[in-house]
């Protein structure tokens, strides 16, 4: 499942560039389209990362809060780096575990977890310099 996360990050990011802390989708990719070629877990990925590139509306009242990093397994910064955003997982009819975790303000940086903060992945952009 792993393998499936990473390849999933980068097809995902694979979509848009990062530029600045904004994501910039492709022209004529509006929140909640059908991207071809994704499943439906990436398809709600890429509709959470669209969300925070717009800075909402998010689905969730606990969408935008800060993410503590209890668990310590992300770098260690100050309170109030951290933000979490739900990613439906399809078929759940609550939040579900998948969350994305972003850093900065705007954020600079971005994690994926599927099991609720066991593990994350970063999620790797093209970066223009």
């Amino acid at each position: 499942m792993k393998k499936i996360l990473i390849a999933l990050a980068f097809v995902v990011f694979g979509l848009f560039q990062l530029q600045g802390g904004n994501f910039d989708f492709l022209p004529g990719a509006p929140e909640q389209s059908s991207e071809p070629g994704l499943s439906a877990q990436e398809q709600e990925l890429y509709n959470t990362l669209e969300r925070i590139r717009q800075n909402g509306p998010y689905p969730y009242t606990r969408d935008g809060i800060t993410f503590e990093n209890r668990e310590r397994l992300l770098p260690s910064k100050p309170k109030g780096y951290y933000r979490e955003y739900t990613v439906d997982t399809p078929g759940l009819s609550h939040r579900g575990p998948r969350r994305v975790v972003t850093g900065g303000n705007p954020p600079e940086v971005f994690y994926y977890t599927e099991d609720h903060y066991g593990t994350f992945t970063r999620i790797q952009g093209h970066r223009d310099e």
